[in-house]
């Protein structure tokens, strides 16, 4: 069974950084992607990033360019570095991986950190 646990949101203006963490625990076979969605009030759940175990990115439209997904392998966690930060990324923010077991690779998810972007 893998744990994620998610650090560092909570509250910032508009136009200011925040970077979310997430660290993967319980891994016996490895991690293959890891990665960021998100889930605003009354939306559905969204990807916001994502980054395989060899570095491959991807971002939602609506965070390129602004928003940057990192991964430290040896310590199974996961980064994403938020800038020029809009009202509308408003949102909890869950942490993802997709953990190899010995015979299929499963989904784990973290339980959450709230993102509020206001004046």
């Amino acid at each position: 069974q893998v744990q994620l646990v998610e650090s560092g949101g909570g509250l910032v203006q508009p136009g200011g950084s925040l970077r979310l963490s997430c660290v993967a625990s319980g891994s016996r076979f490895g991690i293959n992607a890891m990665g960021w969605y998100r889930q605003a009030p009354a939306q559905q759940r969204e990807l916001v990033a994502t980054i395989t175990n060899v570095g491959t990115t991807n971002y939602a439209d609506s965070v390129k360019g602004r928003f940057t997904i990192s991964r430290d392998n040896s310590n199974n966690t996961v980064y994403l570095q938020m800038n020029s930060l809009k009202p509308e990324d408003t949102a909890v923010y869950y942490c993802y991986c997709n953990a190899r077991t010995q015979w299929i690779a499963l989904n784990y998810w973290g339980q959450g950190t709230q993102v509020t972007v206001s004046s």
